[in-house]
């Protein structure tokens, strides 16, 4: 996956870097990078997973929907 950034005439250095920070985070690199930055053996990655939704479950935060009336 390339990402390309053109950099304006006389645009400051650091608006130009926070513009392509903004870039990879909205195109998921980063999220991409920090996932394989560390190998995890997929028996780990299935239990995280797990307590994720249970946590989900937990806290309320499940998707479903509204319903359309409160009474």
């Amino acid at each position: 996956m390339s990402l390309r950034m053109r950099v304006h005439d006389r645009e400051p250095i650091g608006a130009a870097l926070r513009r392509f920070k903004k870039l990879l985070e909205r195109s998921g690199l980063t999220k991409e990078l920090r996932k394989h930055k560390y190998y995890e053996k997929p028996c780990e990655e299935r239990r995280r997973d797990e307590l994720r939704k249970k946590n989900n479950i937990r806290k309320g935060k499940t998707k479903t929907k509204p319903s359309s009336s409160y009474w």
